[in-house]
C-alpha cells in the first residue's frame, strides 16, 4: 500500500536529504505558530527523519531509509 505524501513533508525530507541538519537549524527554519502545521514533527513521527546525537557536534536530524524510499517513490 502506498501512502500519499504530504507536499510539505516531502519538501522537508528532501531538504534534510541534501545534508544532515542540526536540530537548531531545523527548528529555526521550519518553525510555525500554527499547531496544525507541524511539518518536521510529522516527518519524524512517520519515520522519514531521525534525531541522532553526534559527539562534538550535537543533535542532528537525518533522513532514514523510509525517508529515502519516500523521496524515490515521489520522484525526488
Amino acid at each position: 500500500m502506498s501512502e500519499t505524501a504530504d507536499p510539505l513533508v516531502l519538501d522537508f525530507v528532501e531538504w534534510v536529504a541534501r545534508e544532515p541538519r542540526a536540530y537548531a537549524e531545523v527548528v529555526a527554519t521550519w518553525k510555525t505558530s500554527c499547531p496544525r502545521l507541524t511539518i518536521w514533527e510529522d516527518a519524524a513521527d512517520r519515520g522519514y527523519v531521525a534525531r541522532e546525537t553526534i559527539a562534538g557536534v550535537g543533535l542532528m536530524i537525518a533522513v532514514t531509509k523510509d525517508g529515502e524510499r519516500l523521496l524515490r517513490t515521489n520522484g525526488r
